[in-house]
């Protein structure tokens, strides 16, 4: 029974679906909002991620910034 769980394939799926499924659109919001994109990198850690986006949230985006200057 236990020599079926720790297959290839579930390897990927593992490294792939959180990528997939967070950090990609995590790092398209980063960069839209004037962050570097690569901290999105960082919500592959579970709870590193809810930090990102507690930040993200209730910070004033660079973005924001910019357009209050003009």
């Amino acid at each position: 029974m236990i020599e079926g769980l720790l297959q290839p394939s579930h390897l990927i799926l593992v490294l792939i679906v959180p990528l997939l499924l967070f950090v990609f659109p995590l790092w398209r919001i980063l960069a839209k909002a004037g962050y570097p994109a690569s901290l999105s990198l960082l919500a592959v850690f579970p709870l590193l991620g809810w930090f990102i986006l507690l930040w993200l949230a209730f910070s004033e985006w660079p973005i924001e910034r910019a357009a209050a200057r003009k």
